[in-house]
């Protein structure tokens, strides 16, 4: 079982976000020449359905496509897509629609979100998509777009742009050019060209157009679905403006999670907390997203999956005050419920660049000597691993607080392979 799936670098967005970020960007790339049209309408609960059309007269002269925006697919399939429709039956199918929990791939949730676009009759259905992997982007392509994509996977073409180069109009004409009906071969080839530029500039990790069509020389994205990668913030925020990072189709914040993402909004660190298995006996603080990521595989590989209790992390060199109100937050939920096995605390870490490891352990410092009382009695044993600036220092002030707090706890360097105490505590 892996679960690299939780690592929040690869955040998805709304299809409102993501056309609103290929229309504004592609325009500069492509010579103001591939997409022009921008009209969209995002719905909420709060949207005065009465007012739309006097800011936006388009609804009431056009055919429109109504649709939920909430990180899931599969929308034709499950009825959830009113096509070729006058606003009058807009309204009624949001009304109808607003507030119900429907079942999707499992999954339940409730429908609070939707995009309001003009209808655009087409017989031609093109599929793209591009996405980041360890040694290159690739491009995938297909003349046979749609919802049988998955059917008609054996028509997909694949590009592949190694790190640190660039993509070749050349490879682009060999590998997608021939399939392509020469009136809208130009157009489509000029269209991908394009998006691969935005999707580096804006640091897209997925991007998937499927499908969209040519009409009057203009491209057209139909169906957009999008990840951005959201350790970029620092580089792009003001390239993403207001792109909202919603979570993900029928989940819902916890308190304590969503006090954690409020301190990282406000934070120029990173602190990132899900809960999992708020029963589950094995608790992790890791600092830094990839070693957040390995740890969680770790137990899992162990068979110990089911017991994780949660997933996240802090880097970016937190101060001692956020890294406090961080492992507060931690330790007041292991500590809710007691477990006849006991429970495990596994503060890790790799070898930090220039995270201040002293400054942020005197925060877990801080939190352990307030929850002490609660640890033992709750019989939580704890394992340090870390390395980076002031390491040895860091690990001696832990190690000494814990013997002082009478905690059960264990203390390692640099020395001792990053995952190491997790198999030391579970096997």
């Amino acid at each position: 079982m892996n679960f690299a799936w939780f690592t929040v670098a690869q955040c998805g967005i709304r299809e409102f976000d993501a056309k609103t970020l290929i229309k504004k960007n592609i325009l500069p790339v492509s010579g103001r020449k591939i997409i022009r049209n921008n009209r969209m309408v995002f719905v909420t609960a709060q949207t005065n359905l009465g007012k739309l059309a006097g800011k936006n007269k388009w609804l009431k002269n056009e055919k429109l496509v109504v649709k939920p925006d909430q990180l899931f697919g599969k929308r034709g399939k499950n009825n959830l897509i009113l096509l070729d429709a006058s606003f009058k039956d807009v309204k009624k199918f949001i009304k109808s629609h607003m507030g119900k929990e429907v079942t999707i791939s499992g999954i339940k949730g409730k429908l609070e979100y939707f995009l309001i676009e003009p209808y655009v009759p087409h017989t031609e259905e093109y599929y793209v998509a591009i996405r980041t992997k360890r040694d290159c982007d690739e491009i995938l392509f297909s003349i046979n777009g749609g919802v049988e994509i998955e059917k008609n996977w054996r028509n997909v073409s694949s590009l592949r742009v190694p790190i640190l180069d660039s993509l070749k109009r050349p490879a682009l004409e060999a590998k997608f050019g021939k399939s392509l009906p020469q009136a809208q071969r130009q157009i489509a080839l000029d269209f991908i060209e394009s998006l691969y530029k935005v999707f580096t500039s804006l640091n897209f990790a997925y991007l998937e157009i499927n499908p969209f069509t040519v009409k009057n020389r203009e491209v057209i994205p139909l169906d957009v679905v999008a990840r951005l990668d959201d350790t970029a913030a620092y580089e792009c925020k003001a390239k993403w403006n207001s792109a909202d990072f919603p979570v993900p189709f029928g989940r819902k914040f916890s308190k304590e999670e969503k006090d954690v993402k409020e301190m990282d909004e406000n934070s120029g660190s990173s602190m990132k907390l899900t809960i999992l298995n708020p029963d589950g006996k094995i608790w992790s603080m890791v600092a830094g997203g990839g070693a957040s990521v390995i740890y969680a595989d770790t137990v899992c590989d162990l068979g110990f999956g089911n017991e994780l209790a949660n997933y996240g992390e802090y880097s970016g060199n937190p101060t001692e005050e956020e890294t406090y109100q961080y492992a507060k937050t931690i330790l007041d939920l292991m500590t809710h419920k007691k477990n006849p096995e006991g429970k495990y605390l596994f503060i890790g870490g790799g070898i930090a660049n220039f995270t201040d490891v002293s400054k942020t352990f005197g925060g877990i410092i801080r939190a352990l000597k307030k929850y002490a009382k609660k640890l033992r009695k709750h019989n939580v044993t704890i394992y340090v691993r870390r390395g980076g600036p002031n390491y040895a220092k860091g690990l001696e002030k832990i190690k000494q607080a814990g013997n002082e707090l009478n905690l059960k706890i264990q203390v390692f360097g640099p020395e001792t392979h990053m995952t190491k105490i997790v198999s030391m505590a579970l096997e």
